[in-house]
This record gives C-alpha cells, structure tokens and sequence, in this order.
C-alpha cells in the first residue's frame, strides 16, 4: 500500500488481479464489453456496499461528485447508470463467484489458529440458510409462492473466522436438507446444523465420510437405548446415551448406532436434545458445538444489515446473484485488510471506518488511528451480540 493514494484504492489492492482476470476469461467477461470491464463493475457495487448506496442512482450521483479521483480508486470505465444496469446483466455472475472463492482461500488460513471457545483442533462448520423475501411481481424467475418471490442463500460457515467456505444461491422452494448433497464431507470435521437438516440416508453419507455432525433431535423419532454414559449434572448435562434407531425405516438408511445427548440449558430454562455421531468428545463439548452453530445466523444478520443483499440494483438473476457474490467478496476482502493490517476493530467497525474515509488521501492505517475513542465507544455499543439473535 502506497502513501498518497486514496483509502479506497489501498483496500482494493488487496484483490489479487491475476486471478481476478483468469475468473473474467473462463466466462468471456470482457468479451464485447471493453468499455466498461468486469474490474468497473466489481469496483462500483464494492463501492456501493462499503458506502451503503441504495440504487444505481444513487451508485452513478455519488461516484460523479468525485470524478475527478475515480481514475486513481481504480476506474477505466465511464461510470453511468445504464452502463452499470447493462453490466449487471451482461457480466456472467459466476465469475464473482470464482473471484469469492479465490478470497475465502486466501482468508481461511489466516484465521485457522482462531479460538472456538472450547478446547477443540477440528475444523468446524455451521450450516444454515436465510431467505431473502422478493417482489414477485418485479423478480417473476423467483416465485416461491402464489403471490410471494423469494431466494435462499444456504451458507456453510467455517466458525474459526467465521469464514463462508460454501455458499449456494437457490429458489426459494428448496428445502434446505437437499444442500446435504452438494455438500462433500471432509474427514475429521464438524457439521453442526439444526433439525432441518435431519435426514438419516444424507447424514450416512457424512458418517461414511469420516465426518461428524452435531444436530438437534426431531420429535416423533424413536431410539432403542444401547448404553448411558456417565455425566456430570453439574454442566446441564442431564443424560449421554448411545442409540440406534427403532424405526426398521430409519436403520435402513442408518444402520450404525448415535449419540443423544439430554442438556438443560438453565439460562433460558430449556431442555435440548442433541444428535452426533461422535462418541469422543465430552458431552458438554458437543452442546457447545451447537451452541456456537449461531454464528452463521450472526453471519446472516451481519451481511443483511451492514452489506447491500436486501436491496437489489438489478431484477434478473444475474443481477441479482452478482450483487450477492460481491457483497460476500467485499465481506471476505474487509476479512482480509483485518489479519493483514493486525487491526483489533471488528469487522463492523472496520466497514463503519471505511465508510466515511475511502476518499482520503491517507495510508489505510492512519484512516483507522484517527478512529477516535468516543466513535469506537460507540461503535463497540453497536456491535452485534451473538446472544441478541
């Protein structure tokens, strides 16, 4: 990062070009559209989410109040209302999802030795969607109902970051339990998912995989008790017992014996129960795993508040998947500028500073230096809670 240039064009820096533009080759991005570049475009809706713009209008008045810097934050391309909406159905959306992955590469291993809250080496997951309501009568490829539309945006979110490592973008209709087979389990790891997700033949799959899973049991599902575990009562944990499923149906497709786990939670005053097929860890461990499963709805309320995905400049599904792909790049970008800057903000904060300094002149570090303590006071008061949800 170079003194003199603008906040702005110093976060951009981080995005690695060469790969950038080997995602815009494999879909042709740039084919037919080289005045206005897939690089223009990723820079005008980052912009638009780092300074929370509301439409295109809005996108074209705020970047033309400052042309003359739009050359230095990294424009080639005119930028106009009708040339960013044709872009926005032009450029392939898959290339921001490429460009996303390459970012959530880079940004996983930077956050690898981040700490779970307990004593655990495992990577693990959280796995959970969101439905993003639409107009149907504006979004008609999007019918979720007779006079609703809607998307779903499933996310599998690794909890030491927490980092997105899967996401896919469906129709409102899916049920989450059929993403199970999109998903390929990795050896050793943590599935940690709430009952939608309970499918025993899908849930094989993952144990046959070397993977372990932690949910919730759904009622009406009925257990043979193979042998009770010792607890300790004091932890909220009220049983610990290895079953096998009393349904012939049901050990069909999952033949091999379960752990159920009975846990009072005295804070709310609620009994859980939960499923795994790991018989290692200790009983409260698992509960806990669960537990923190709350971090992707963290991540869910975080990028609907913070980042552009509620509000949509486009009414196609390419549009409507590129502005989803590129809030998520600019979510995994700010991930990013966090580890490489050692900068102890959240990333709230962090995007509350970006916010109100991309035009200045400053090296990156400094726009965060002059974070007054009042504003960071203030700031932290903001801070989502992952207990609020």
């Amino acid at each position: 990062m170079h003194v003199g240039r603008i906040v702005f064009a110093q976060l951009m820096d981080q995005l690695p070009p060469y790969d950038f533009q080997k995602c815009v080759a494999r879909y042709s991005g740039d084919y037919k559209f080289r005045g206005f570049t897939c690089l223009d475009q990723f820079l005008c809706l980052a912009f638009a989410q780092l300074t929370f713009r509301e439409s295109l209008r809005d996108i074209e008045s705020c970047l033309r109040s400052v042309e003359s810097k739009l050359y230095h934050m990294g424009f080639r391309g005119k930028v106009s209302r009708s040339t960013l909406a044709d872009a926005n159905e032009a450029h392939d959306w898959r290339i921001y999802a490429d460009l996303a992955q390459v970012l959530i590469h880079i940004a996983r291993p930077m956050y690898a030795n981040e700490s779970l809250g307990f004593d655990l080496d495992n990577t693990v997951y959280a796995l959970d969607s969101t439905t993003i309501d639409l107009c149907l009568s504006v979004f008609p490829w999007a019918r979720f109902r007779a006079r609703k539309a809607a998307i779903k945006m499933h996310t599998l979110l690794d909890l030491r970051g927490p980092i997105p490592t899967f996401i896919e973008v469906s129709e409102g209709k899916l049920h989450d339990v059929n993403i199970l087979d999109t998903i390929v389990p990795e050896p050793a790891s943590f599935y940690v998912m709430d009952r939608a997700y309970v499918d025993f033949q899908r849930l094989h799959v993952f144990h046959r995989g070397g993977a372990f899973f932690v949910t919730r049991t759904k009622r009406g599902i009925l257990f043979r008790r193979r042998y009770s575990h010792p607890i300790d009562a004091s932890t909220g944990v009220r049983s610990d017992h290895t079953v096998v499923l009393a349904s012939a149906a049901s050990r069909k497709h999952y033949p091999d014996p379960l752990r159920r786990i009975h846990y009072h939670d005295a804070e709310q005053d609620r009994s859980l129960r939960f499923l795994t097929n790991n018989f290692d860890l200790p009983a409260l461990t698992v509960c806990l795993l669960y537990k923190s499963r709350w971090q992707v709805e963290l991540f869910f309320k975080w990028i609907k508040q913070h980042l552009r995905i509620k509000a949509f400049y486009g009414y196609s599904e390419n549009a409507v998947k590129t502005q989803i792909w590129i809030a998520v790049s600019v979510y995994v970008l700010v991930a990013i500028v966090k580890k490489r800057l050692a900068l102890e903000a959240s990333l709230h904060e962090i995007l509350q500073v970006l916010s109100v300094t991309l035009f200045e002149q400053v090296p990156i570090l400094q726009a965060f230096d002059h974070f007054e303590s009042q504003e960071k006071s203030l700031l932290i008061s903001n801070q989502l809670n992952l207990w609020d949800l």
